[in-house]
């Protein structure tokens, strides 16, 4: 008789907003104009979905220089310096922006308060592409980017009396309070946001996790390793009471000696993972337990962006 194991499924978990219309404006590129089209960069962190996206004619590079003048191009999610599409504009290339609208918002704002002479300061992970993105906004030395509490004491601005601080939307909200927290005692003339940086998504899944650390013996978070939002889940599901955390690509990715005897298991999804990879997880758990599933809802998301024109309109 297999083992009865409570599974708690996290609401929200797996895509978002900004996730889905990126995959979408990727398919819908591929109908519009044929393969191959380029994406630079990972067009979402999962590779399930760049896979998939892959097998249908989409050919993901590094770089803009990989990439031919006469092939459509795509810019991922997580946004690119304003050096990209300048450069994509000279060669007269066929170019559609992915950027998350919530991250082109962060964009934005630091435009803004760098016309209004204020030096900007970044709460973010040191090379992430969603970070080279948002610095790339604005001319060097514009930036200066802040990782954690500790970064904030040895920062030297230009003018402590003109600062201003935007943060990555994918970032843990309570590690982000703390930083915040430095930065306005360090500088307290500093600006924030106008409205939260880190998105609703990011919040959200987070928000779900620690509703539900408490109720279990093991986290398990669906998501890539090189998924900002996905590894925070991770450090949020420790921080509040999970005794055991860890980042799964793929049910395959289970190590089930590590959660042998356990009899609660939470379950969630970062914002790039498909639900296709939750039924997959779930399904394992089902091969070898008597399992019921229990919903963990915090929130409820009915947020949609609209992909860009260009897409709509039929070939010219």
């Amino acid at each position: 008789m297999p083992q009865p194991l409570t599974l708690y499924l996290a609401a929200p978990r797996g895509f978002c907003a900004g996730v889905d219309r990126a995959i979408k404006i990727v398919e819908m590129a591929l109908e519009k104009w044929g393969a191959p089209v380029f994406v630079r960069h990972e067009i979402v962190h999962n590779k399930y979905v760049v896979d998939g996206l892959r097998a249908k004619g989409a050919v993901f590079v590094e770089e803009l220089d990989d990439c031919p003048d006469d092939r459509p191009v795509i810019f991922s999610a997580h946004g690119v310096p304003k050096a990209v599409p300048a450069e994509a504009a000279r060669r007269q290339m066929i170019y559609v922006d992915a950027t998350c609208p919530l991250v082109s918002k962060v964009h934005i704002e630091a435009a803004r308060h760098h016309d209004n002479g204020l030096q900007m300061v970044m709460i973010g992970h040191a090379g992430h592409p969603e970070t080279l993105g948002t610095m790339g906004q604005l001319p060097e030395g514009e930036v200066l980017l802040v990782e954690t509490v500790e970064d904030v004491a040895t920062l030297t601005p230009r003018d402590p009396a003109r600062l201003a601080f935007i943060t990555q939307t994918t970032l843990s909200v309570d590690d982000t309070a703390g930083i915040v927290e430095a930065l306005k005692a360090r500088f307290p003339a500093i600006v924030g946001p106008h409205k939260e940086d880190i998105c609703y998504a990011t919040t959200n899944r987070q928000e779900a996790v620690k509703a539900m650390a408490p109720k279990i013996d093991a986290l398990l978070v669906i998501g890539a390793p090189n998924s900002s939002n996905s590894k925070r889940l991770v450090e949020v599901g420790a921080r509040g009471g999970a005794p055991y955390a860890m980042l799964v690509q793929r049910a395959a990715d289970i190590d089930w000696r590590a959660i042998e005897g356990v009899s609660a298991v939470g379950i969630t999804a970062g914002a790039s993972a498909p639900e296709t990879l939750v039924d997959e997880v779930i399904g394992a758990f089902a091969d070898r337990y008597d399992i019921t599933v229990e919903m963990v809802e915090t929130a409820v998301e009915n947020v949609e962006f609209k992909v860009p024109r260009v897409l709509r309109e039929p070939v010219a």
